[in-house]
């Protein structure tokens, strides 16, 4: 990994892509020095949920895991409706292989519990029964919390890379988790971000202001 890959999170994103899912995470990662790349299907400008048209930087079929620090799925129409965005759990399961982490929130867990990726791996998502409607084999691993990070996959806790699930409610509690896994934050930093964005606890804020 280069010094360049290790501060480059992907962001992947398609047409119905769920704005608000995401907004903590690449926001503060981008103020702690970190580059957001975009990732679509191909460079053709996608709309999110939200309206907004988004042009990705680059294509998947462009997308290392070496050159990346993290890959970020979010939820869309698209993960419910067919398999357009297959190939986005097919590229999770490259950067798992290669031990680089990922995380998904919202219907893009579903995405993953359809490529088998949560099967051996302590996840969560929307409800549970939204995951066991895919058929998938990993029920007995579900966490019903508002994020989970898993440390790898199988029976050896070092297989593969980590993986962050949350459902699609939990976009600050999905922040939190990436944070904690790229060390954003040191441990009270981090706690206190989590207390003034989920909790509105003013008092948070002059702890991540101090040195």
């Amino acid at each position: 990994m280069t010094s360049s890959s290790a501060t480059t999170v992907h962001l992947t994103v398609y047409d119905t892509f769920a704005d608000w899912e995401t907004g903590h995470t690449t926001a503060h990662l981008t103020q702690n020095g970190y580059t957001v790349r975009t990732v679509g299907l191909s460079r053709e400008p996608v709309t999110t949920m939200g309206g907004l048209r988004i042009q990705p930087d680059l294509a998947l079929d462009e997308l290392r895991p070496q050159d990346s620090a993290l890959l970020i799925l979010t939820g869309a129409a698209g993960w419910d409706t067919g398999d357009t965005l297959a190939p986005f759990a097919r590229a999770a399961r490259s950067f798992l292989d290669a031990g680089a982490p990922v995380a998904a929130i919202c219907g893009a867990t579903a995405g993953l519990a359809r490529e088998g990726l949560l099967d051996d791996r302590a996840h969560t998502s929307a409800i549970s029964f939204y995951l066991a409607a895919t058929g998938y084999a990993g029920g007995a691993r579900y966490v019903d919390v508002d994020a989970v990070t898993d440390a790898g996959g199988g029976e050896d806790a070092g297989a593969g890379g980590r993986l962050i699930t949350a459902g699609p409610t939990e976009p600050v509690a999905f922040a939190r988790e990436v944070f904690a896994l790229l060390g954003v934050y040191d441990a009270k930093k981090l706690d206190a971000w989590y207390r003034l964005f989920h909790d509105s606890d003013a008092s948070a804020y002059e702890v991540l202001q101090g040195e």
